[in-house]
């Protein structure tokens, strides 16, 4: 297996890239949006065009993502891997952050956060459920999905990827084996639980699974969601 997460992603939509790859609901607001493996590759494609055409970034640069689980964050995270980027862990204490980074991914309200880094680049999400644009675009920012929008549809990953690129397919291939995640299975998972974007994206893409994301779960729907994307596997 190639030490490279862009080519974790690729042999997830190999097969059928059209086939829903990832779902993401919010019961809090009562959004889903579906996402084939086409979709999602468009705007990995797009993200990673960004970061090496307008940043002129590539293996050796580093992204911090401030993001919560979403399928934007999905789409976010994978154009910085395929980019080569590494990508630092959004979880981390101010005191246990690694310092610079050359770009900087945020939620809307998440943006007062980013004061801790030291990055030259920023950009802000909002997370709209049609990926709308910002209505104010903070101080210091660009707007992703205004940026992102006018780059290519097709990327061509590094080869080598980044320097962390193999310890992190190692680890979502065991997370992976740990939960209990198989090739072929349509996972869901409650992201409130499970914020670790190695549980909700890296190791079901390592094994071939496909994604059902659900934040702010409702309990009185799961059996009926469960039943509708014909779930085969629950993290909750």
């Amino acid at each position: 297996m190639a030490d490279n997460i862009a080519r974790v992603f690729a042999d997830a939509i190999a097969t059928d890239p059209n086939r829903p790859l990832l779902t993401w609901y919010d019961d809090a607001t009562g959004e889903r949006t579906e996402l084939s493996g086409a979709t999602l590759a468009n705007w990995v494609a797009k993200t990673a065009n960004l970061l090496v055409d307008e940043l002129a970034l590539g293996p050796g640069g580093t992204a911090a993502v401030l993001l919560p689980p979403h399928w934007q964050s999905a789409a976010v995270l994978l154009g910085c891997w395929s980019a080569g980027l590494t990508v630092r862990p959004a979880g981390l204490t101010v005191a246990e952050r690694p310092g610079d980074v050359d770009v900087l991914f945020a939620a809307a309200d998440r943006v007062a956060e980013a004061d801790a880094w030291s990055a030259d680049e920023r950009y802000a999400l909002a997370l709209h459920p049609f990926a709308l644009p910002l209505r104010e675009v903070p101080a210091g920012f660009a707007d992703y999905v205004t940026e992102v929008r006018a780059h290519g549809d097709h990327f061509t990953a590094y080869p080598p990827g980044g320097p962390d690129h193999g310890a992190l397919r190692d680890r979502a291939a065991a997370r992976a084996a740990e939960l209990g995640i198989s090739a072929g299975d349509r996972l869901l998972v409650d992201v409130d639980r499970h914020p670790d974007p190695l549980d909700w994206l890296l190791a079901p893409l390592t094994v071939g699974a496909t994604l059902v994301l659900c934040a702010h779960l409702d309990p009185a729907r799961l059996a009926e969601r469960q039943a509708t994307e014909r779930v085969t596997r629950t993290l909750s």
